[in-house]
């Protein structure tokens, strides 16, 4: 059936079996912020991917914003996180961290003594998030962070890239989507400062370029990437005028950067603002890396985008919690079993890693 999508590819210094990718999903199972065996059991058991890209990981105690996500900050982590990726290349995968700061998507109840919710401005997310300790509670106004706290902030990030690649992974994803941390800076309605982190598209586009540019730095730019959402409008992100623009230039800097890929996330299948062909296209034509396309493929239309070469390779999301052996299934055409949606953020192994492996 398929043949694009299945051919190797390689991907700066590494080499992916097939050109097919494990898209980022929280999954919120690791308890006191630290992976564990399930977590293992979990990446191992869907190793027929090309890449693995993890869940939203924290580089920072301020960024674990939600219940039971990864942190990688400590040396228990480093530790914990290194069975993942060892289990993960053994069963021949390769695997990237997604490195997600929350942001002001988040609660204080959720996060560890003494952190934070941070944020460009002070300007609350609306709406309610899960906690633990008290179900569902309205999000925290949010710290503006002063200069000092950006520049620390940054460095978590690049602390972070570092123990990265301790813990054996073969590179990190910056998660500049989806209304986090990253992208709450590049967008102007949670980014509302008037200094230079704020106001002009260069200014709005300033922390994420420094966190790509100090991690490219310490750990080598072929071993990063950023994952993006154009037009999103999760976590009270709109669409605003210069939209594409921003993502224009952020593509240009990004290839003068010598970035590994843009991973561009597509929500329009879940019903948001589609990212139109055009400025795929010309991120695209401005990015000279690994482009990654992403957003409700199945395999005949990754198979016909990749032909058409609109990207270089296609990440799934949802189909690979309930079919972990993908690729297997797309290449025969066998059906996709379907996702309990009631277990996706629960604690334990229902849903996790309870469907078959075959």
């Amino acid at each position: 059936m398929s043949q694009v999508l299945f051919q190797p590819y390689k991907l700066g210094r590494i080499e992916l079996k097939n050109r097919i990718v494990m898209a980022p999903m929280t999954r919120n199972r690791a308890i006191d912020n630290i992976p564990n065996d399930l977590m293992t059991t979990y990446y191992s058991q869907r190793a027929e991917a090309g890449l693995i890209i993890t869940e939203g990981t924290s580089p920072s105690p301020n960024g674990l914003g939600y219940a039971r996500i990864p942190g990688l900050f400590s040396k228990e982590q480093v530790q914990a996180w290194a069975k993942v990726t060892s289990s993960v290349h053994k069963a021949g995968s390769k695997i990237f961290v997604q490195l997600m700061h929350t942001g002001r998507v988040g609660a204080k109840i959720n996060q560890p003594a003494g952190t934070e919710v941070l944020a460009p401005s002070a300007i609350r997310l609306s709406g309610e998030i899960y906690t633990d300790k008290a179900g569902m509670q309205p999000y925290d106004v949010p710290v503006a962070m002063t200069e000092a706290k950006i520049e620390s902030t940054i460095e978590e990030f690049v602390q972070s890239a570092r123990l990265a690649i301790e813990a054996g992974f073969d590179g990190i994803e910056l998660h500049g989507a989806n209304g986090y941390l990253i992208e709450q800076f590049i967008s102007p309605s949670a980014n509302q400062r008037q200094d230079k982190w704020g106001g002009s598209i260069d200014n709005r586009l300033r922390f994420a370029l420094e966190v790509a540019r100090r991690t490219a730095a310490a750990i080598g730019a072929d071993r990063v990437g950023i994952r993006i959402s154009p037009y999103g409008v999760f976590n009270d992100m709109g669409v605003y005028p210069d939209v594409d623009a921003s993502y224009t230039e952020l593509a240009k800097k990004l290839s003068e950067l010598g970035l590994a890929y843009i991973h561009i996330v597509d929500h329009s299948s879940m019903g948001a603002p589609e990212v139109s062909p055009a400025l795929k296209a010309t991120i695209r034509k401005n990015f000279k890396g690994t482009l990654i396309l992403s957003g409700g493929y199945d395999a005949a239309r990754a198979e016909h985008d990749l032909t058409e070469s609109k990207g270089d390779l296609v990440a799934f999301g949802r189909p690979f919690i309930s079919n972990p052996r993908l690729p297997s299934k797309l290449k025969s055409g066998a059906p996709l079993a379907a996702p309990d949606f009631n277990a996706l953020y629960t604690p334990g192994p229902q849903g996790y890693i309870d469907y078959p492996v075959d």
